[in-house]
C-alpha cells in the first residue's frame, strides 16, 4: 500500500522499512507546513538519511551554508521568499546539493521555472513516499557524477577538469558545444535528456533553434560512433542517452 504525502489534511503515516540496503544522505527539508515538515523527518529517517529541517527561506539558506548536504528537499511555496529564487542561490555553491523542489503547481511553466532555476528535480504534491525515495537515490547519484572528475560510458573516458575526452588512449576532439551537451549526457549516464536541458546546458537557453540542436548532436554522434557504435542514442520526441556498457 503506498502512502501520499501532501493530499489535503490527511497526511498518511509512514511504513517503517529497512535502512541497512538503502543509501543514506544528508538531507535538509525547506518546507513550511509543520505536518509535511514531521512527515517528511521521520520517513527520512526511518530510511537511514539524516535529516535538518527549515520553515522558511531564510532559515534554510542559513543553515545550507553552516552544514554540507547531499539533497535539500524544498518547497517551492514558501512564506518569505519563493523556492525558485533559494534553487538559484544553492546552484551557485561550491559543493552545490542535489535539489528535489515539492510544488503544489501542475502548470508546465511553473515546473519548468523550477528547473531551470537549478533544481535537479521536483514532485508534484500529492506523492508516496517510495516515489520520493526513489527520486533522492537519482539525483544523489546524478550529483556524485558532478562533482566527480571523470566519467567512464562504453570505452569512452570524460575529463571533467580539463574537458577533453578519451577513447582507446586517444583523444576525440570536441568542440565547446559538444563538450558541454556531451557533459550534460554523461552527468546523466543511462537516462534521456530533453532537447530543451540540453539547450540550457550548452547555450543558456531555450531560445535556439531545434535544427541547430539537432546539427550539432548528429556531429557529435558521428564523432562517438566512429569509434563506437550505438553508443549514443536517439529517443524520437524526448531527447537524447548515453549507453553506460560498451558494445564493442
Amino acid at each position: 500500500m503506498k502512502h501520499f504525502l501532501g493530499y489535503g489534511r490527511g497526511l498518511a503515516s509512514v511504513s517503517p522499512v529497512t535502512m541497512n540496503s538503502l543509501t543514506k544522505y544528508r538531507i535538509l527539508v525547506v518546507e513550511d507546513d509543520p505536518r509535511m515538515v514531521e512527515l517528511l523527518r521521520q520517513g527520512l529517517r526511518e530510511r537511514g538519511h539524516t535529516v535538518a529541517t527549515a520553515t522558511n527561506a531564510r532559515d534554510g539558506q542559513e543553515l545550507s551554508l553552516s552544514q554540507q548536504f547531499d539533497t535539500v528537499i524544498l518547497d517551492i511555496g514558501l512564506p518569505d521568499r519563493s523556492g525558485i529564487t533559494v534553487a538559484e542561490e544553492l546552484r551557485s555553491h561550491r559543493d552545490r546539493p542535489a535539489v528535489i523542489m515539492l510544488t503544489a503547481f501542475r502548470e508546465e511553466d511553473q515546473i519548468v521555472t523550477g528547473l531551470d532555476s537549478g533544481a535537479d528535480d521536483y514532485l508534484t504534491k500529492p506523492f508516496s513516499f517510495d516515489e520520493l525515495q526513489a527520486r533522492i537515490l537519482s539525483v544523489g547519484r546524478r550529483n556524485q557524477m558532478r562533482r566527480a572528475t571523470e566519467v567512464n560510458f562504453g570505452v569512452f573516458t570524460l575529463d571533467m577538469e580539463k574537458h577533453r575526452l578519451h577513447a582507446r588512449y586517444r583523444e576525440v576532439h570536441l568542440t565547446r558545444s559538444e563538450y558541454l551537451a556531451l557533459r550534460e549526457l554523461a552527468l546523466h549516464l543511462g537516462e534521456t535528456v530533453s532537447r530543451r536541458q540540453l539547450m540550457i546546458a550548452v547555450w543558456g537557453t531555450t531560445e535556439i533553434s531545434q535544427g541547430a540542436l539537432d546539427t550539432m548532436m548528429g556531429t557529435l554522434r558521428e564523432k562517438l560512433h566512429a569509434v563506437e557504435p550505438e553508443v549514443m542514442s536517439t529517443r524520437r520526441g524526448l531527447g537524447y542517452s548515453l549507453r553506460r556498457e560498451t558494445t564493442c
